[in-house]
């Protein structure tokens, strides 16, 4: 069964930084383009970055580049988004999702998605 889990939210204050978490289980992650995407209280989801398969490319929307990384450690089986100079703005709900074709912040375009994790930036 692919299954992805997020994880590494949490409440921080502005200018702070996190790094969230994307385990897969169930396939190699380093097969696939990986999603990162959030969607804030009454806002449609936002793609905010992706990951090519065997990191061929990275992408930022340009609401977090300068600010988010996004990498990957094969051995862990896990995708990363290092965020910092974190705003009130980046508050929302943060996704992964990964396709074996896909790459891009299309949210329709990926197959499997995470349950989603919290980050809440206020002081």
């Amino acid at each position: 069964e692919v299954q992805l889990v997020e994880s590494g939210g949490g409440l921080v204050q502005p200018g702070g930084s996190l790094r969230l978490s994307c385990a897969a289980s169930g396939f190699t992650l380093d097969a696939y383009n990986i999603g990162w995407f959030r969607q804030a209280p009454g806002k449609e989801r936002e793609g905010i970055s992706f990951i090519s398969s065997h990191d061929v490319g990275t992408y930022y929307a340009d609401s977090v580049k300068g600010r988010f990384t996004i990498s990957r450690d094969n051995a862990k089986n896990t995708v990363y988004l290092q965020m910092n100079s974190l705003k009130p703005e980046d508050t929302a709900v943060y996704y992964c999702a990964a396709d074996a074709y896909y790459s891009g912040i299309e949210d329709h375009g990926y197959d499997s998605w995470g349950q989603g994790t919290q980050v809440t930036v206020s002081s």
